[in-house]
């Protein structure tokens, strides 16, 4: 209501400059008490007794008339006001009010009020409504030792000074919205209904040390120039909601309690948070948030889902949590970041890091200041689990002493930068001779589970299954990853994967197939050694038979020298017979000189020399055969033995 509006009550008739003053009449006098003669005055006073009413909206005050007029209502015993309902509505105050020992058994209104200086309530009892919304003060705003047994109305109050609302106790509610004050504490205060800040300003520090809201608390769209403690506060029942909220400075939450959902959608945060010692019972968000100058979050312990989503990074920062599940979806960082966590599984889908950020399982709890350990309620898993790098630019990813076994990797960029530290799993092959034992992709569980199903991973519902001819490419990043690492045997698993998706790759032409399976069924791709030396073994096997059944002679046939005399000139020749396949029965060929003889041309084969041994027609056809195979497995063997060695 503007000054020139007609107020709703009686108006004084007392004209100052031509201007009619605001004040309501009293009683039947036509004037309001600042403007009645002192002989009205004292008549109206001495009418007064405790537990009157009062209504002087609109009249303007100083602390002696104040004082003049709450002297008939004290009790001389214990020098207390005692007061029914208060409106001092749109009232004018010069200079400070103070407002101390008074017990309202009703409402108390300090509606659009506006005060010269400041405004000090000390010892007071409301059983009502407090109200000073709209209210303009000059100075500092001081509620001491004071109880409201309704609602504390604050809605859009302009405090130039500090507002000090240490209120014992708020029966209902308490609204704040709108509200611009300097510095701003609310120690200790419990408010019995939800508190709600919306858009208060608050040019300073704000301290809610202590404080106790049983119904939750809106701090939506607030904002502080400085530092905000919030240092064993207790949100009870409903929500704590900073979505929007503008806070430049710290914002520690130490021994706070949430029992319900907190939220930080969009709020844009200037310095650090930490939960040292917190103690939350549901999810906490900080979907779209904006980290300015934030340096640690933490250590935040948290039984549900900690959420990141969208939220920007734009200092570096680390981050130590240990949560159900830490979500960091399109999360991103403009610096260097740590991400230091205890059993969650993480979620870093279509994540925008710019520089290097590092996420580590950690093995030991968080420790308080003090050097305490942090209590981990409701959170059982042994490890950190990765569950998603997709859509990533992992050029700046490390992940360290973490579980893969479940990671999505299709779409991410530059795969073949990431770096795997420390003790990194993936997930294996299910147990049975028809698999072999490696690390595989959690992509592959997917596609395999399709065809095979029985001990393969099914995809979780929403999540796309790939063929071979995606997952390829995706094994042979992480395969390069590892060796630039110098992981050889780490990147063999990768290799092993790649040439699986090659080999069951349907666009692949039916010949490099064909080569791959073959590849696969002699050395497991030069990977699996026992295999190519049961080839090996099985060759020698079969040459050595061959060579005793087809390939040695029935004789070793000895040198004929046949010559002519022709006068004293005489011509030797020396031939040796073509050696004699040998003849009868199989058994009779299976003897030990043979197999002594066949053993030594298998070895010499192996190594790739000639045996020296006169062999039929069919054994040198098998020495050949055999020389250019099994050294080809004995290499293999090698080569497989040689790659889960290497360094």
């Amino acid at each position: 209501m503007t000054g020139t509006d007609a107020p709703a009550w009686p108006q004084c008739e007392h004209l100052d400059m031509g201007e009619r003053c605001r004040g309501r009449r009293v009683g039947s006098y036509t004037f309001c008490l600042a403007h009645l003669d002192s002989a009205e005055r004292a008549a109206h006073l001495a009418s007064l007794t405790p537990g009157a009413d009062l209504d002087h909206r609109g009249t303007p005050f100083t602390q002696s008339l104040l004082d003049e007029l709450l002297a008939p209502l004290r009790d001389p015993g214990s020098r207390r006001a005692r007061v029914g309902e208060a409106s001092f509505d749109e009232v004018r105050f010069t200079g400070d009010a103070e407002f101390e020992g008074i017990d309202f058994g009703g409402f108390c209104s300090f509606a659009s009020a506006v005060f010269g200086g400041g405004v000090y309530v000390r010892e007071v009892h409301a059983g009502g409504d407090f109200r000073l919304g709209a209210a303009q003060v000059a100075g500092d705003v001081w509620l001491d030792d004071t109880e409201v047994g309704g609602d504390a109305w604050f809605y859009e109050v302009r405090i130039k000074g500090t507002l000090r609302f240490c209120v014992r106790e708020v029966g209902r509610g308490a609204m704040f919205k709108g509200m611009t004050c300097g510095d701003a504490y609310f120690s200790g205060v419990r408010v019995c209904g939800i508190a709600s800040f919306d858009g208060a300003v608050i040019d300073g520090e704000a301290a809610f040390d202590g404080a106790v809201f049983e119904d939750g608390a809106d701090f939506e769209k607030i904002r502080i120039t400085g530092r905000a403690c919030f240092d064993g506060t207790h949100f009870h029942r409903g929500r704590a909601c900073f979505n929007g909220a503008d806070i430049g400075g710290d914002m520690p939450f130490a021994e706070a309690h949430f029992a319900a959902e907190a939220t930080f959608d969009g709020a844009a945060i200037g310095g650090d948070l930490s939960f040292s010692g917190a103690r939350l019972e549901a999810d906490v968000g900080f979907r779209r948030a904006v980290f300015r100058r934030t340096a640690r979050i933490g250590p935040l312990v948290c039984p549900g889902t900690v959420d990141f989503s969208d939220a920007v990074f734009e200092a570096a920062v680390t981050l130590e949590a240990a949560a159900r599940e830490v979500r960091c979806r399109r999360t991103r960082w403009a610096s260097t970041a740590a991400l230091r966590l205890r059993y969650a599984g993480v979620d870093l889908s279509d994540a925008v890091v710019e520089f290097p950020v590092t996420v580590v399982g950690r093995p030991r709890p968080f420790v308080s200041p003090e050097g305490e350990v942090i209590a981990e309620p409701g959170l059982t898993d042994d490890r950190v689990r990765v569950t998603s790098v997709k859509g990533v630019d992992a050029a700046y990813l490390v992940l360290a002493d973490v579980d893969l076994t479940g990671c999505l990797f299709v779409e991410t960029v530059h795969l073949d930068q990431l770096r795997l530290e420390g003790r990194c799993i993936l997930s294996p092959p299910p147990v049975g001779l028809r698999w072999i034992r490696r690390r595989t992709l959690a992509e592959e569980h997917h596609w395999r589970a399709t065809r095979y199903g029985d001990g393969w991973m099914p995809a979780p519902p929403g999540v796309e299954t790939h063929e071979p001819a995606v997952l390829a490419p995706v094994y042979r990043q992480l395969r390069k990853a590892l060796e630039d690492g110098r992981n050889e045997p780490g990147a063999a698993d990768f290799y092993y994967g790649e040439m699986e998706m090659r080999r069951h790759d349907a666009t692949a032409s039916r010949g490099e197939r064909t080569l791959l399976r073959m590849y696969w069924a002699l050395s497991g791709y030069g990977l699996r050694a026992v295999r190519a030396l049961a080839w090996l073994v099985l060759a020698m096997t079969a040459t050595v038979l061959a060579m005793m059944l087809w390939g040695l002679p029935q004789a070793d046939p000895d040198p004929v020298s046949a010559g002519t005399t022709d006068g004293r000139r005489v011509a030797l020749t020396t031939r040796k017979p073509t050696p004699v396949n040998p003849e009868g029965p199989y058994t009779r060929r299976l003897s030990t000189a043979r197999f002594e003889k066949s053993v030594r041309v298998v070895v010499n084969s192996v190594i790739f020399r000639a045996s020296g041994q006169d062999l039929t027609t069919t054994g040198t056809y098998v020495e050949m055969t055999a020389r250019l195979v099994e050294p080809a497995l004995l290499g293999l063997a090698i080569l497989a033995v040689r790659s889960r060695v290497k360094r």
